[in-house]
């Protein structure tokens, strides 16, 4: 007999409707918990039991329950998260992309190292900026700065190319004669 009151009351009342139909037409779970926790005091449940059921806090209830009041549905649309804000500056970024495409670990003042690791990075963005960053976070930085993490191949940009045409030739015939 209960519910079948609650079935009428729900008819009657527009703004349980709308909610219901937006569940209804909704595909996103975050945004059904939004709308459930938006429902129940419109069917008499405490704000406690709320979270409760929901597992979100009070104060998260309490924040849903204003936004709709003040925006209706369209303010519980969840917004895009830009996250973190950026350690290093736009240039600042750029710089490190020169310095890691450009220079070896020992042109910028590291003892004979040949090749750039995330814990060298980290060591020179700390050296350059004062900035810190953690293994994790100076390898997501050289992912998003598109350097990948590849076994390097050196080139001598200032070799002799008549002298490697050369050494080629005399290697092919070592190799046939061995």
């Amino acid at each position: 007999m209960k519910k079948t009151k609650l079935i009428q009351e729900d008819a009657h009342n527009p703004a349980i409707q709308e909610i219901k139909a937006a569940m209804r037409t909704n595909k996103d779970l975050r945004m059904h918990e939004r709308y459930q926790i938006i429902l129940m005091p419109l069917h008499g449940v405490p704000h406690d039991e709320i979270s409760k059921i929901t597992g979100r806090s009070l104060s998260s209830v309490y924040n849903y329950l204003k936004i709709y009041r003040e925006h209706g549905l369209e303010g519980l649309k969840m917004g895009y998260s830009t996250g973190r804000p950026r350690k290093l500056t736009e240039e600042q970024e750029q710089q490190v992309y020169k310095t890691v495409a450009e220079k070896t670990p020992a042109d910028v003042g590291f003892p004979a190292k040949m090749n750039w690791t995330s814990p060298l990075v980290r060591k020179w963005i700390e050296q350059e900026y004062d900035i810190r960053y953690s293994d994790r976070g100076a390898r997501e930085l050289l992912y998003r700065l598109k350097l990948s993490f590849t076994t390097p191949t050196y080139t001598l940009a200032k070799a002799d190319p008549v002298k490697q045409e050369a050494f080629k030739q005399e290697f092919e015939e070592i190799k046939k004669n061995s």
